[in-house]
């Protein structure tokens, strides 16, 4: 497995783009309104990339043609925007990546669409999910992702990227997907090294965390269990039992330091 390190002025390129990114993730997420389709967040999201000077990442993955993926409850990823009109108290995954001055930054967020009175909602399979346990369940991953960025530091390993995860989400009583994982990026929107969201080997086997690595950590996680099903698009990946998921995501370098958060 060769990873590339990146040097001190790459880094600058990367974290000057994700910050566009990130704009573009927060502004999507404040408008997003019940009763707007994916298709038009979509839109939204095409739009900005461009203003920023950037290109959408994703349009370069072979046979994916939209500049988002957008999840909806059961969904966990890969999710194609469609003419879906988004319900007040869904809860909604944006992830969307961007490449600028040849350098890719990829994030996401987990939301309930107006959740300012924590709404229940009802899912497919007749359960009632209480506002409150969704608040729960999106402030852990939340939490997460605070603590697994936290251990990109020198001298650590990817696993203990991948253990603090686990341990705050299983912690929680909820699952880490295991067939998903955040990955290395830079000049290709996916690098070495993968990013379990749970310990899946040795730790001290895994690779070793060096300055100049730049790591896109993701938080992949549901209330149920960790099984998926594909739907019949090729893309969409849901849970198998209907529960809800999640993605927190961030860009990250490897500094001296310690991480510098670029999206």
């Amino acid at each position: 497995m060769k990873i590339r390190l990146k040097k001190p002025e790459e880094i600058a390129l990367i974290k000057e783009g994700g910050q566009k990114l990130a704009k573009v993730r927060d502004d999507l997420a404040k408008l997003v309104r019940a009763g707007m389709t994916l298709k038009s967040i979509e839109a939204e999201a095409f739009k900005r990339i461009e203003v920023t000077g950037g290109k959408p990442a994703f349009t370069r993955v072979p046979g994916y043609h939209w500049a988002t993926c957008l999840n909806i409850n059961e969904g966990i990823v890969h999710g194609i925007p469609n003419d879906y009109p988004v319900r007040s108290g869904d809860v909604l995954s944006i992830d969307i990546g961007m490449v600028y001055r040849g350098w890719n930054t990829d994030t996401s967020t987990t939301f309930q669409v107006e959740n300012s009175k924590a709404q229940d909602i009802l899912l497919s399979d007749g359960e009632t999910v209480t506002g409150q346990e969704i608040k729960k369940f999106l402030d852990t991953g939340k939490k997460a992702l605070v603590l697994a960025i936290g251990q990109a530091r020198p001298g650590q390993r990817i696993g203990h990227i991948s253990a603090t995860i686990q341990e705050t989400i299983e912690g929680a009583s909820y699952s880490c997907l295991r067939n998903l994982t955040g990955h290395g990026i830079g000049r290709e929107l996916h690098e070495p090294p993968p990013i379990p969201c749970y310990v899946r080997e040795e730790l001290m086997a895994t690779p070793l965390i060096k300055v100049g690595m730049v790591l896109a950590i993701e938080i992949i996680y549901a209330m149920g269990g960790y099984e998926t099903v594909t739907a019949g698009d090729g893309w969409t990946i849901s849970t198998r039992d209907g529960k809800i998921a999640a993605v927190f995501e961030k860009t990250i370098a490897v500094c001296d330091d310690g991480p510098l958060i670029c999206t």
